[in-house]
């Protein structure tokens, strides 16, 4: 039992007659329980120093409601990235600093600051000023984005990847229905039937524009059949292309591994993606005629190429015919036995010297040999012998060659010219004068 009576762990409520001592009460919202609970005002009164300490911010956003009640009007603000919203209480006083009254859709920065009401325990946004956003802001905005993504080198043409000269698969991120889609699809199948796309339809402008094209261009990116993106729109106002000029689109666009090419408006828009895309197409029309070849122009060209190719043929046909006939015109080709024809008057003319040159030496070295055979002739024993001479030899075949040699009754043999003679020496032969011997 508490000191009231009541059983333990019994919450008894404060007697709404008493007033709570401020004393008593704690000091933080922490330090309550249910045995010391605040009273509701003094939460109130909490939270409105609490909101009251926050100081005013700049937002922007987009009207979507315009509400005016007497002197009070009664705006909803929304994102215009996100599907976030925000109502907002705007003084008569700041309406009418406005140069021209606002309208639903218009794109402005409002400075709000929160205000809680006590009685109600409502939390209120207070617009202290508010003020539309014009084309001109809007285009300093993208201004100072696009030197700022330029100065980290996303717009570097280093970093453009080329288009594949034959796509097999293209992926189209447009409108749903769009004329856009159309125009892209008529001319690429025009110029190249067999093409194929994997399309994906998005909002193209509006709050839900920037997130469908970063999802379907991530999607297309991870799908290895997909050659080449074209993210495509038709013309409009900066306003509505105002996605296309979104950061977190041009990172992703950046980051992507598959070329892209933009085709955003006409000419004259050029919003950030066509700064960071691989190609930029003037309308989705110039994107079809630059992504996929004409067929037509490509068989053409092969036709060109074929003919070229045969006049090539042709002509260095035609040289090699003449170079073979200006070879076969020289004298080594045009008469081959010629050259042997030469060789073999030489090998005659040659052949017949070498004989008469033989047969002249045979005829002096005959002569000679004649001349010799005579010379030897005439000094040989037998033509001494022919002319009378004789040859006499003792008993011992040896030459008698004075008389001593031949004393008496000597027998001797005499050699003539036809013949043999025996004889017997005499005795007192004497030997012969000088001019016996002559």
């Amino acid at each position: 039992m508490n000191q009231d009576g009541a059983p333990l762990g019994t919450v008894v409520a404060a007697d709404p007659a008493v007033p709570a001592d401020p004393s008593t009460l704690p000091e933080t919202a922490a330090e309550t329980s249910a045995e010391r609970p605040w009273p509701l005002h003094v939460l109130s009164e909490k939270l409105k120093a609490h909101i009251e300490r926050a100081p005013a911010a700049w937002v922007e956003g987009q009207v979507i409601e315009l509400n005016k009640r007497g002197s009070m009007c009664f705006v909803t603000l929304r994102d215009v990235d996100a599907e976030i919203s925000l109502s907002l209480t705007v003084w008569g006083t700041v309406m009418d600093r406005l140069a021209v009254p606002l309208e639903r859709g218009s794109r402005v920065v409002a400075r709000l600051k929160a205000d809680f009401w006590v009685k109600t325990g409502r939390v209120s946004m207070q617009a202290w000023d508010i003020r539309p956003v014009g084309l001109g802001d809007l285009l300093a905005r993208i201004e100072r984005l696009r030197q700022a993504l330029t100065a980290e080198g996303l717009f570097a043409a280093s970093r453009k990847r080329p288009l594949p000269a034959l796509p097999h698969r293209i992926g189209l991120i447009t409108g749903r229905d769009s004329d856009a889609e159309k125009d892209v699809l008529r001319n690429a199948r025009l110029r190249w039937p067999a093409v194929e796309f994997e399309v994906r339809q998005v909002a193209v402008q509006g709050v839900n524009a920037v997130s469908q094209i970063r999802s379907a261009l991530v999607e297309l990116d991870r799908m290895p059949e997909v050659d080449v993106i074209i993210i495509a729109r038709g013309g409009g106002s900066l306003e509505d292309l105002l996605a296309f000029s979104s950061e977190d689109l041009v990172r992703a666009v950046s980051a992507a591994a598959t070329p892209v090419v933009s085709a955003i408006g006409h000419e004259a828009d050029h919003p950030l993606l066509d700064d960071v895309a691989d190609l930029r197409a003037s309308t989705p029309t110039d994107a079809a005629k630059r992504v996929v070849p004409d067929v037509s122009e490509e068989l053409q060209r092969i036709r060109q190429a074929r003919a070229q190719i045969s006049r090539s043929v042709d002509q260095l046909m035609s040289r090699e015919t003449e170079r073979l006939a200006h070879l076969r015109s020289r004298p080594v080709l045009a008469q081959p036995a010629g050259m042997v024809s030469v060789r073999e008057e030489d090998l005659v003319r040659l052949r017949n010297r070498s004989t008469m040159a033989i047969e002249s030496a045979v005829a002096r070295e005959a002569d000679r040999v004649s001349h010799l055979r005579a010379h030897v002739r005439s000094l040989s024993p037998q033509s001494t012998l022919d002319r009378g001479y004789a040859v006499v030899q003792n008993e011992n075949r040896e030459v008698v060659r004075t008389p001593d040699q031949a004393p008496p009754e000597t027998l001797l043999s005499i050699r003539v010219s036809g013949g043999k003679i025996s004889a017997r020496s005499l005795s007192g032969i004497e030997p012969s004068s000088s001019k016996d011997q002559l």
